[in-house]
């Protein structure tokens, strides 16, 4: 079951290979509206934990078990990414994040046909939950790595 906000408590941990080395983090996040998103809709900003922004390429996306890079998301029409599950960014940075607590915020969103106006792109300089395209969402939220 998703939770109500944007930014999922629910599997953010750090990621590690083989060796045991934390390579990364991921995070869970959720569509909001009315219906789920096809993934070339899908527009992301950025994954921020305490004030360092991860832009798309250092993030992978999974959805429904499949991860994807945010330039391969661009040609997946036929691909959707369910209202009712979370989205994983898997965040590339060396070490992982450290035990405790961080703010997390997410800038995400979808292009729609029936919003006539915008490039479709997001501006990374928005702050979550500013309302700089209709389209996008932001979220912040506290979370703890164990």
């Amino acid at each position: 079951m998703l939770e109500y906000e944007g930014v999922q408590y629910k599997g953010f941990r750090n990621i590690y290979n083989e060796e045991g080395e934390a390579t990364g983090f991921q995070v869970g996040i959720r569509m909001i509206g009315y219906r789920g998103a096809w993934l070339s809709e899908f527009r992301f900003g950025y994954i921020e934990v305490d004030g360092e922004k991860f832009l798309a390429d250092r993030c992978t996306f999974v959805v429904s078990g499949v991860e994807y890079t945010y330039e391969e998301t661009f040609n997946l029409g036929r691909v959707k990414w369910p209202l009712n599950e979370a989205m994983i960014v898997r965040v590339q940075k060396p070490g992982g994040l450290a035990q405790g607590s961080h703010t997390v915020s997410a800038l995400y969103g979808q292009v729609a046909s029936y919003v006539p106006f915008g490039s479709g792109e997001l501006d990374i300089n928005q702050k979550p939950g500013g309302h700089g395209h209709s389209e996008s969402f932001g979220y912040t939220r506290e979370m703890i790595i164990v």
